[in-house]
């Protein structure tokens, strides 16, 4: 049975925590078009990606970082946390060495999709990343939409990141995007997971979330998994969702999407569900956002 769910450490190489879906990495069965890696770097440290017919986009989650490709060098100026705000982030198109050197040491993610299509280098600062808050009431969340299709040339990927605010729900009403149609586009999508505990939490705290997702058609997919900092969780196809942030802690995931079709973010929202977005239309937006 191929394996959804990598908790943190359990997709490891090399210098990198997590290394899933990438053109180094150990394939994974039914996985085809996404992958990421995730490493905690020291001051001065290196981390060198090989040119290789992959897009790449690099977003640091904390600490500040330089990046050399082949054509250009860019400082992303980074962030405490991923909870703090936006980031600088850098896109490198297909056939470029990647070099990341950690500033003062911090954390970094790379977003990868295969791809041939030489577009050129893109750096996104942080204030020009696009802000978007969805929901209601409990469903109410932050994304941050620095890779997707209308911020960004890329020949495969959309990459985004959302922030959940303790004790709502995300990925909710839950929904897919698994054909290739008028009203969807088929995607792939991977969930790297962080949380934070709220104030007033003690000493005892361990950050946890859930993510769930099921099975639309024929195709077995049944997930519903307590997720903690670092861990990650692939979702090939059927309904996404919920990310649940539960009581006490603040929910963070990275998302990286990508297909064989047409680069754009269409979805069905499950039927007996559609109904939640409209009963929750005149409830306030969580005031905690934008975080």
């Amino acid at each position: 049975m191929t394996q959804w769910v990598y908790p943190h450490g359990s997709a490891a190489q090399g210098d990198w925590d997590v290394s899933l879906g990438t053109i180094d990495s150990e394939p994974v069965e039914g996985w085809a078009y996404t992958g990421l890696k995730v490493a905690d770097a020291a001051a001065g440290q290196v981390l060198h990606l090989d040119a290789a017919d992959e897009e790449r986009l690099v977003v640091p989650l904390s600490g500040a970082f330089d990046v050399t490709s082949a054509t250009g060098e860019y400082h992303l100026r980074g962030r405490r946390d991923v909870f703090s705000g936006p980031t600088d982030v850098v896109y490198v198109g297909a056939g470029s060495p990647v070099d990341i050197v950690s500033a003062e040491g911090g954390r970094v993610a790379v977003a990868t999709a295969p791809a041939t299509t030489k577009y050129p280098d893109q750096l996104v600062k942080a204030e020009d990343n696009e802000i978007v808050l969805r929901g209601n009431g409990p469903t109410s969340r932050e994304a941050r939409n620095f890779g997707m299709m209308n911020n960004i040339q890329a020949e495969r990927f959309l990459v985004c990141e959302v922030i959940t605010p303790s004790g709502s729900w995300s990925s909710y009403p839950v929904h897919k995007h698994d054909v290739e149609n008028e009203h969807e586009t088929a995607l792939e999508e991977i969930y790297y997971f962080d949380m934070k505990a709220i104030d007033g939490a003690t000493a005892a705290a361990e950050p946890m979330a859930y993510q769930g997702a099921s099975s639309a058609d024929d195709r077995p997919l049944d997930i519903m998994t307590e997720v903690r900092p670092g861990d990650t969780v692939l979702i090939p196809y059927g309904w996404h969702g919920p990310s649940i942030a539960v009581p006490g802690y603040d929910l963070y995931y990275l998302n990286v999407m990508g297909g064989a079709g047409e680069r754009d973010w269409r979805v069905t929202i499950r039927e007996d569900q559609v109904w939640v977005n409209e009963a929750l239309r005149n409830v306030p937006r969580d005031p905690r956002l934008p975080m």
